[in-house]
């Protein structure tokens, strides 16, 4: 099966990727990873190599899955494979286009009305996360630094 042999899709996947504002790289990496996919959206590649079609470093590649994935639009399957949204993928005939999205959860449908929001309202959410994981290790270098100077002050 080659790539052009993929015709049918449900969605204008340009125009949702643009709903979401998606970061450069996150929407770099979802266009390629579309053109290498298989019919019905599997794509087995892995990030250095993603990383090295698009020209970019693997923490960069990581940071787009991961918006690609708090968009719901790339799932990762496991290591070098991965999903994409079913009304992104491309497919061979409408009625698999058909079955495909029948199939879907409701919730990672992209013309759900509140799409584009939950993305945004994931997105925050992980930034939260991330500032208290920062702020706990600074608490905690905080602590090793007190101990040590107790430390120091009695010997």
């Amino acid at each position: 099966m080659t790539v052009s042999s993929k015709r049918y899709a449900l969605v204008n996947a340009d125009g949702v990727v643009a709903d979401l504002d998606l970061p450069t790289t996150a929407t770099r990496a979802l266009l390629k990873m579309r053109a290498l996919s298989e019919a019905g959206g599997r794509i087995e590649i892995d990030q250095a190599d993603l990383a090295r079609k698009l020209d970019i470093s693997r923490p960069a590649v990581t940071a787009a899955l991961r918006h690609l994935d708090l968009a719901q639009l790339v799932k990762k399957q496991r290591n070098g494979v991965y999903q994409l949204n079913a009304m992104l993928a491309g497919y061979l005939s409408p009625a698999d286009c058909a079955a495909a999205i029948a199939d879907m959860d409701p919730a990672e449908r992209l013309n759900a009305p509140d799409f584009v929001e939950r993305y945004h309202e994931a997105v925050k959410m992980y930034q939260d996360q991330l500032a208290q994981k920062r702020h706990a290790r600074e608490q905690q270098k905080k602590a090793v630094a007190a101990r040590r100077g107790a430390l120091h002050a009695v010997g």
